[in-house]
Order: structure tokens, then C-alpha cells, then sequence
């Protein structure tokens, strides 16, 4: 669950175009592309794993756990490192931005007209100046519903 204080600092990262923000305290890590090995029968929106410090990590393709449109061959994709239930997780993106402090006063709960794939996962929204920031819940969008299940 999100929760949000006076000031709140968010890891702000691209996916699909659209802007989103991670706490800054459930980020571990932030990664250049990385070499990801595939899992025989894992769920689609399992990318891998990969080999952090010595620590194997699974990798998360938030597009597909989205259900948004691959990147298009050839682009780049970074990865940010959050941990669920004790377990290192790299979560796949298009890119990372900066930090953003925000009021507490100025989040707001999901909109209605949200898609219902982005409300699954999003504990709010922040309305910046020309767009809309996404609050990703990291325990939402890796608690995976019983027939997919998230192996480490």
C-alpha cells in the first residue's frame, strides 16, 4: 500500500509513455539493461532472472504484467530493483527519470476513467503540469492473482 505523508518522494520512471512513480524508499536499485535469462513455463509477464551482486533476482516485464505492447525491437529498457516479501524483484522498463518530492495534499485517488489494468496496480495519481503521474503500488503489481504465480 502506498502511503503518503506530508512530503513524499517518488522514483519517477516511463513506461509506454506514460509517467509513474515509485516510492524512493522500495527502490533498492536502478539498472542499465541487463542480461536476463528465460524460466521454461514461467508466466508470460516473467522476463527471468538475473544475476544481481550474486543474488538471483526475477525479472518482471511491467509491460507485459500491464498488458501494454512490447517494446519495439531494438529499444533499450532499464530495470528497477524492489524487493516483495523478503525477494529481490527487477521490474523491466523504458526508462528512469528523476526524483520528484510531491505534497501530500496534491495526491489523489484514482480516477474512475483510469484503466482498469493501470488501477490494479496504482495506489493514486499526482496531477503534474501537462500530465498525469501514476503511483505504482510495488505490493499490488507483484501480488500476481492465484493462476500466475511470481517464482524466485
Amino acid at each position: 500500500m502506498v502511503d503518503i505523508t506530508n512530503n513524499n518522494d517518488f522514483v519517477t520512471i516511463r513506461l509506454a509513455g506514460q509517467l509513474c512513480g515509485i516510492p524512493v524508499l522500495s527502490v533498492h536499485d536502478v539498472l542499465s539493461e541487463q542480461k536476463i535469462t528465460k524460466i521454461p513455463l514461467a508466466p508470460s509477464s516473467v522476463a527471468g532472472v538475473l544475476n544481481l551482486r550474486g543474488r538471483i533476482v526475477t525479472a518482471i516485464d511491467l509491460r507485459k504484467r500491464l498488458g501494454l505492447p512490447d517494446r519495439e525491437a531494438g529499444a533499450g529498457s532499464m530495470s528497477v530493483v524492489v524487493e516483495y516479501k523478503g525477494e529481490p524483484y527487477s521490474l523491466l522498463i523504458d526508462s528512469v527519470g528523476d526524483v520528484l518530492s510531491l505534497p501530500a495534499d496534491s495526491f489523489e485517488r484514482n480516477p474512475v476513467t483510469l484503466d482498469p489494468c493501470w488501477q490494479e496496480v496504482s495506489g493514486g495519481i499526482f496531477r503534474l503540469e501537462g500530465e498525469l503521474l501514476v503511483i505504482l503500488d510495488v505490493h499490488k503489481l507483484l501480488n500476481f492473482g492465484a493462476d500466475q504465480t511470481v517464482a524466485a
